[in-house]
C-alpha cells in the first residue's frame, strides 16, 4: 500500500519503482505550484514513459475548501412533525420507494423497510384516503409488473388492503378506473409506462395531483431526479412533506458529511472518476485520508506517475486526478490506494492470480483488491474514529474465490465495536452488511449512491427542493418579547417593516411580529427595533407559506390578528409552486386565529383582492366569514403601509376587507 501524505509532496521529490525496478520520479515545485509528472503506461507489451506538465495555483485550496463547500440543507416539513388530527380525511399522495417495497426477499426488520412501511400505516390510521404511486421495473422484481400483483404485494407486506387503479393519460387528462372510496389505500398504474413521469410534464403532473391535498414524498432514493412524481406534483399539491424514510435519508446524509469526529477515512471506490472529480474535492477537503480502491485507484497511479496500464485509465479522469493529488498535497490528506490485486485471465474465467499493481500482465484484468492491500487497509483504519465507504472495491462482478467487499464488511464491524462512526453508501455494500443480519445496527447505510455523489458534487436535490419548508429554530419567546403573553398581531409579507413598526410604537399593550422571506429586510428591522427600543416588535426570516403554523403554535398568547398587505401579484397565480396564499397557510390561520380573531387583506390590484378572499372564503372550514359587506373604504388601523402611501398618493385604489372568525367550534 502506498501511504502519500501532503508533506512529502512539498519541495522533495518522492520515489516508487517502476517496472524495471529502475527509480520513477514524481517532482512537486512550490510558487507557482509547477507540477513537472513523469510516469509510465504499459501500451502493446511496452511500457512507455508519459510526461506530463500543470500548473497548480497557490490558492487552489481556498477555492475548493471555501468556495465550493456543500450548500447546507434546507429545513423540510416532515410527516412526523404534521398535527396528525390534520390527516384526517385527506386525500394523502404517498411517493413510496419500489427499490425498497418492492425487493424480491422484503426484510421487515431493516430500517429503510420498517420506515416506508409505517409512513403508508402512520397515514391510513390517521383516516387519510392514501394513493401509492411510484415506477417499478424488471430489475425491481420481475414477477411483480402489473399493477393488481404489485397491489397484492403491497397489502401483504402493509397487512392492510391495497386496491389497484389502472390509469390512462389522453388529451392532457389523467383517467383513473375507479373512485377512491373512504379510508382505503390505493394503487396507481405503473408511472415508468409514461414518458411524461420521466420529463416532468406540468399537465401530467397536475392530473395526477388533481383532488390530493398532502404530497408524502417517501422516495429518498430518487430525489436527486426531476420526475413528475417527486417534484411535479407539488406545485399543485398545498401540503408537501417527507415521509418517514425521506426524513431519515436526509438525516444520513447529513451524518455523512458532518466531520463532527477525527481522524476521518474515506474509502472511494468504483468507477467514473472524471464524472465524481467534483465530489472527490469535497471528500478530500472533509476526510484525513483518502482510499481508493476499484477503478478509482488506477486514476490517482496515472495521476502520481506510477505503472497503469492504458486500457484500466479512463479517458478524460488525468486533470482530476492530478487535482485531487495536488488538493492532497495542499492540504495534507493522505492518499492510499492498492500495491496488489487479484486478477482474472480473460481465456479463462475461473482462473485467478494475485499482481502487483505494477505488474499485472496482458490479458489479466484486475477484479478486486489484493489480501496484502486489505491487511495494511486495516491497519490505517485502526485508529480511525469516523469512516465513510462509497462504491464496491472490486472492478466488475467477481466470482465466489475474492472476498474485497466481505472482508471490508468485517473490518468495519469491528470499528463499529470500538466507538467508530460508520457510513456505508450503496446497493452492494449495504446488501453485503445486511446479509450479515447482527451487522446491521452498527452502520449508517445510504442505500442511493447517486443521491450522495449527486449531492457532494454542489448540486441541488430537486426532490427535497420541492418540499415545503420548515421554521428550523425554536423561539424564544421571552427574548423577542418583553410580555410574550400580550395578544399577538403577525404581519405576512411585512417587507420593510414601517407598518408593523409603526403600529408597535401605538399599541404597546401588543406584541407584533413580521414574517418576510427577505432577510436583509429583516436584518434591518430588527436592528431599527433595537435601537428604537420597541421591544414588543419581533420579525422573523421565513417563507410564512409554510412555516406559519409551527412558529405561531409555539407562542404563549393569542392570535388576534393578521395582516396580508399588497402581495406580489405573481405569487397569486394558481400554478405558481410559492403563491403566498396556499390551502396550508389558510387552515393555519384559521386554526390558530382566536376566536373574534381578524384577518386584514388588501391590495391595489382587484383580482388579487378578490383571490385572497375567495382563497380564505373556501378553506378556512367556516370559520372566517367577510364583515362589513365588501372593500372597506379606509383602513381600520390608521397606520398605513409604505406601499399603500404609494398607491394613494398616485391617486390609486386600495381594496381592502377584513374578515372575522366567529365559528369558533373547530378551532384546534
Amino acid at each position: 500500500m502506498n501511504l502519500l501524505h501532503g508533506t512529502r509532496f512539498l519541495n522533495i521529490p518522492c520515489i516508487f519503482s517502476s517496472p524495471d525496478n529502475h527509480p520513477l520520479l514524481v517532482q512537486f515545485n512550490s510558487n507557482p505550484y509547477y507540477c513537472n509528472y513523469s510516469g509510465f503506461q504499459k501500451h502493446q507489451g511496452s511500457w512507455a514513459e508519459v510526461k506530463y506538465y500543470k500548473k497548480c495555483t497557490s490558492h487552489y485550496k481556498a477555492k475548493i475548501c471555501n468556495g465550493r463547500e456543500v450548500d447546507a440543507f434546507p429545513d423540510v416539513q416532515t410527516l412526523r412533525k404534521f398535527p396528525y388530527d390534520e390527516i384526517f380525511g385527506k386525500v394523502v399522495m404517498v411517493r413510496f420507494d419500489s427499490n425498497i417495497l418492492l425487493k424480491k426477499e422484503l426484510d421487515m426488520k431493516t430500517q429503510s423497510v420498517i420506515n416506508s412501511v409505517s409512513t403508508i400505516k402512520y397515514l391510513y390510521e390517521a383516516g387519510a384516503k392514501v394513493i401509492l404511486v411510484s415506477s417499478w421495473s424488471v430489475k425491481s422484481n420481475a414477477e411483480k409488473l402489473e399493477v393488481e400483483s404489485v397491489a397484492d404485494f403491497l397489502s401483504s407486506a402493509l397487512q392492510v388492503k391495497v386496491g389497484p387503479r389502472k390509469c390512462h393519460f389522453e388529451s392532457t387528462k389523467l383517467k383513473v378506473e375507479k373512485e377512491i372510496e373512504n379510508s382505503e389505500i390505493v394503487l396507481l398504474e405503473n408511472l415508468s409506462e409514461f414518458k411524461e413521469e420521466l420529463s416532468n410534464c406540468s399537465k401530467f403532473a397536475k392530473q395526477l395531483a388533481k383532488g390530493v391535498d398532502i404530497f408524502v414524498n417517501d422516495a429518498f432514493s430518487q430525489s436527486h431526479r426531476i420526475l413528475a412524481s417527486t417534484v411535479g406534483v407539488s406545485r399543485f399539491c398545498s401540503t408537501c412533506l417527507a415521509g418517514f424514510h425521506f426524513e431519515e435519508g436526509i438525516s444520513q446524509l447529513k451524518k455523512a458529511i458532518d466531520i463532527d469526529r477525527k481522524p476521518y477515512i474515506g474509502i472511494i471506490g468504483g468507477g467514473n472518476f472524471r464524472d465524481k472529480t467534483a465530489a472527490l474535492e469535497v471528500l478530500a477537503c472533509k476526510c484525513d485520508g483518502l482510499i481508493f480502491i476499484g477503478n478509482m485507484a488506477f486514476q490517482i497511479m496515472n495521476a502520481l506517475g506510477l505503472p497503469a496500464r492504458s486500457e484500466f485509465v479512463e479517458h478524460g479522469a488525468f486533470e482530476g486526478a492530478l487535482n485531487i493529488v495536488e488538493f492532497a498535497r495542499v492540504n495534507k490528506v493522505g492518499i492510499m490506494f492498492p500495491k496488489d490485486f487479484w486478477c482474472m485471465n480473460d481465456y479463462s474465467p475461473k482462473q485467478l492470480e494475485l499482481f502487483p499493481y505494477s505488474d499485472i500482465p496482458d490479458g489479466w484484468v484486475p477484479v478486486d483488491i489484493g489480501p496484502n492491500s486489505l491487511k495494511e487497509i486495516n491497519t490505517l483504519l485502526s485508529k480511525c474514529r469516523k469512516l465513510l465507504w462509497i462504491g464496491p472495491p472490486n472492478f466488475k462482478l467477481t466470482n465466489q474465490h475474492t472476498y474485497g467487499e466481505s472482508n471490508l464488511v468485517l473490518m468495519l464491524h469491528k470499528l463499529s465495536q470500538q466507538n467508530c462512526d460508520i457510513t456505508v453508501i450503496g446497493k452492494r455494500a449495504c446488501r453485503e452488511i445486511a446479509n450479515k443480519s447482527n451487522f446491521v445496527s452498527g452502520f449508517n447505510m445510504i442505500e442511493s449512491g447517486s443521491v450522495v455523489w449527486e449531492f457532494l458534487k454542489g448540486r441541488k436535490l430537486p426532490g427535497l427542493l420541492a418540499l415545503d419548508r420548515a421554521y428550523p429554530f425554536e423561539i424564544d419567546w421571552n427574548v423577542a418579547y418583553r410580555d410574550p403573553t400580550q395578544p399577538l398581531v403577525v404581519d405576512i409579507g411585512s417587507g420593510n417593516g414601517l407598518f408593523l413598526l409603526a403600529m408597535a410604537q401605538r399599541r404597546k399593550e401588543l406584541n407584533f411580529l413580521g414574517l418576510e422571506i427577505n432577510e436583509k429586510l429583516v436584518k434591518r428591522c430588527l436592528n431599527y427595533a433595537h435601537q428604537s427600543d420597541i421591544n414588543n416588535s419581533h420579525f422573523i426570516s421565513t417563507n410564512a407559506t409554510s412555516t406559519f403554523r409551527p412558529i405561531v403554535s409555539s407562542y404563549p398568547g393569542q392570535l388576534i390578528c393578521v395582516s396580508i398587505q399588497c402581495p406580489n401579484p405573481d405569487f397569486t397565480k394558481p400554478d405558481h409552486r410559492w403563491r403566498m396564499l396556499q390551502r396550508s397557510l389558510v387552515e393555519a390561520i384559521a386554526d390558530l386565529l382566536a376566536c373574534s380573531g381578524k384577518v386584514f387583506l388588501q391590495s391595489d390590484i382587484e383580482a388579487v383582492a378578490v383571490r385572497m378572499k375567495e382563497e380564505f372564503v373556501r378553506y378556512s372550514k367556516g370559520m372566517l366569514a367577510v364583515e362589513h359587506g365588501e372593500w372597506l373604504e379606509e383602513n381600520p388601523f390608521v397606520v398605513r403601509s409604505d406601499w399603500e402611501r404609494h398607491v394613494l398618493d398616485r391617486g390609486g385604489q386600495m381594496y381592502r376587507l377584513m374578515l372575522c372568525k366567529s365559528n369558533c367550534c373547530h378551532t384546534n
